[in-house]
């Protein structure tokens, strides 16, 4: 039995990684994502033996793995980070792209809330980003002035360390289309006017069902091991290559930007 797409799917996706300038280097390696309706977790989590909520199967969702310590409920935080910055989330459909739990492990450097109002148009996304450090940070993304449809565009100076090859002088610029029959996230950054980096996720969407999940499984078993091995494996290129390093900063006070 197939999830209503409506309440979560898969995306069979590929993550692309360019940087240009010193260290410069490109990668690509395949992931698969889930999309999930915040308020139907239980509803999807019994759909299928393979995936649970907050309890260890093969593959799982947790809720902590994307609240600040001591919170509890995701749609509580959601909304009460929208309406810091004077959006009502109330009537609004929020919907979690991220990585699975495998095993009980998982690394998510990007997880995306899209948040739309009930005609499908984006209201906001929240950008919560983790580092290796165990440290997590979130941007709000917002429509611009007269922008009423998708893809959403938003830009935002960097402000919590990611990589120690990029500086905290770094401004992101994020598109984001909305998450139906494909999947297209792409972010540039910029340091002053030179692009450094660009990343990019793409995918295909497939049903939310124990068959797509036990394929995924089988086409990469062992994907958070994939994801940190690719980072660090990375890093140490881009360290060879010449570029230039800086140490870590405190993470900022504000848990959102």
């Amino acid at each position: 039995m197939s999830t209503p797409l409506s309440w979560a799917c898969v995306y069979q996706a590929a993550v692309v990684h360019r940087r240009l300038g010193a260290g410069a280097y490109r990668f690509r390696y395949r992931v698969f994502s889930l999309l999930l309706d915040i308020d139907r977790l239980d509803q999807i989590a019994a759909g299928t033996w393979l995936f649970s909520r907050n309890r260890f199967n093969l593959l799982g969702f947790y809720d902590r793995d994307h609240l600040p310590p001591g919170e509890r409920g995701l749609r509580g935080w959601a909304e009460r980070v929208l309406a810091g910055q004077g959006i009502d989330g109330r009537d609004l459909s929020i919907r979690l792209l991220c990585f699975p739990r495998v095993l009980g492990w998982v690394f998510n450097p990007l997880s995306l809330w899209y948040c739309e109002d009930p005609a499908g148009r984006p209201r906001a996304v929240i950008a919560e980003v983790r580092n290796t450090f165990g440290e997590r940070h979130c941007y709000v993304l917002r429509p611009g002035s007269g922008q009423l449809d998708w893809p959403l565009r938003d830009q935002h100076a960097k402000n919590f360390h990611v990589s120690p090859f990029i500086g905290m002088q770094a401004r992101y610029a994020f598109t984001l289309a909305r998450p139906d029959e494909r999947l297209r996230i792409t972010i540039r950054e910029f340091v002053g006017d030179a692009l450094l980096l660009v990343a990019t996720q793409t995918g295909q969407r497939r049903s939310f069902s124990t068959r797509t999940l036990l394929g995924e499984l089988a086409r990469i078993p062992l994907q958070t091991a994939k994801v940190l091995g690719a980072i660090h494996w990375h890093a140490l290129k881009i360290w060879i290559g010449g570029a230039r390093f800086h140490r870590k900063p405190a993470p900022p006070v504000e848990e959102v930007n």
